[in-house]
């Protein structure tokens, strides 16, 4: 029986084998990433979130906004007409996790930032129907009434920071503060507002 017999109907010792070449395979692309400036460091004029805006973004998962909308426009003609500027690594070196997300029930929302202002993006998010009649997004009234505390802010920075956001100690201390009071439709429109607007204010 020949080598190649054997591995063929022996199924452990394939599988072995059939994990050890993916694995190879797999870190021979991804390693590399960890070594190249393009993939770790952030595009110039970059600025860490604003604590309202961090917790705009928490708002933004607990809600299931990343469900629908993506934030990864594609270096394709058909995307960058549509949404403008392909997406780039370091826009997204400071984002823990990362949003890029797959589905598009909904618009991409990767250069969403300034293009509507705020109070359309409040008429929209309070009923979405309100200034897009054929819209399937659902209705966030409550963004409204729920309020900050900033209880938690300042600790999410301190995690932010571990994981290498560049974040002072000014910042940490007056993150409670800058968000108390304030409304989750405030955050969450705030975030909206930041994002893709590294690039732009590149270009």
């Amino acid at each position: 029986m020949s080598k190649h017999e054997v591995l063929e109907k022996n199924i452990g010792l394939l599988m072995i084998c059939m994990v050890l070449a993916v694995s190879i395979g797999g870190l021979t692309q991804i390693v590399p990433l960890f070594f190249q400036d393009v993939t770790t460091k952030p595009v110039e004029g970059m600025k860490p979130y604003t604590a309202l805006q961090l917790e705009g973004r928490d708002i933004y998962i607990r809600e299931g906004c990343v469900g629908c909308h993506s934030q990864m426009i594609r270096p394709f003609r058909a995307e960058t007409e549509r949404y403008g500027h392909y997406s780039v690594a370091g826009e997204s070196v400071w984002d823990h996790p990362f949003l890029w997300g797959s589905k598009r029930t909904g618009p991409d929302l990767a250069r969403v930032g300034g293009r509507y202002s705020d109070d359309w993006q409040r008429a929209h998010l309070y009923n979405p129907r309100n200034v897009v009649p054929e819209s399937k997004m659902p209705a966030y009234p409550w963004l409204v009434q729920n309020r900050l505390d900033g209880k938690d802010t300042a600790n999410k920075l301190k995690v932010m920071r571990v994981m290498g956001v560049p974040y002072t100690a000014e910042d940490i201390a007056g993150a409670g503060d800058a968000v108390k009071g304030k409304t989750e439709m405030d955050a969450l429109v705030a975030y909206l507002q930041v994002l893709g607007t590294a690039i732009k204010n590149k270009r």
